[in-house]
């Protein structure tokens, strides 16, 4: 399980190069963060920063790492997902070719 901006987890260092990537991958895609729901009081690249942890992604790239290439992810969530997790969500799971199920219980997941 993983929480917005963790740090604890011990394949940290490789979830943080995966998400790196596929930022990069996402931004020649057209890619274009969704700051406007990020309320913290900081700078514009302060809060694509804080996006790029919250714990969907984390759990994404934390997939990506350690499940066999064309495997669909299933991700277990207790919390509406945000514009930008959605839109990026869509977007990663084009460019690896893979599905990504976000599950929040049994009648109500978000299906990319």
């Amino acid at each position: 399980m993983f929480e917005e901006e963790d740090q604890d987890h011990t394949q940290m260092i490789e979830i943080h190069a995966e998400l790196q990537r596929l930022s990069g991958l996402m931004h020649d895609a057209g890619y274009i963060p969704c700051t406007e729901f990020v309320l913290d009081d900081v700078q514009e690249e302060e809060k694509v920063f804080h996006l790029c942890h919250h714990s969907k992604k984390l759990a994404i790239g934390f997939g990506l790492i350690n499940t066999a290439p064309g495997t669909p992810l299933r991700i277990r969530k207790n919390l509406r997902i945000c514009k930008d997790c959605h839109t990026s969500t869509k977007l990663i799971s084009k460019i690896v070719g893979r599905a990504i199920i976000m599950v929040r219980y049994a009648n109500h997941f978000h299906h990319f």
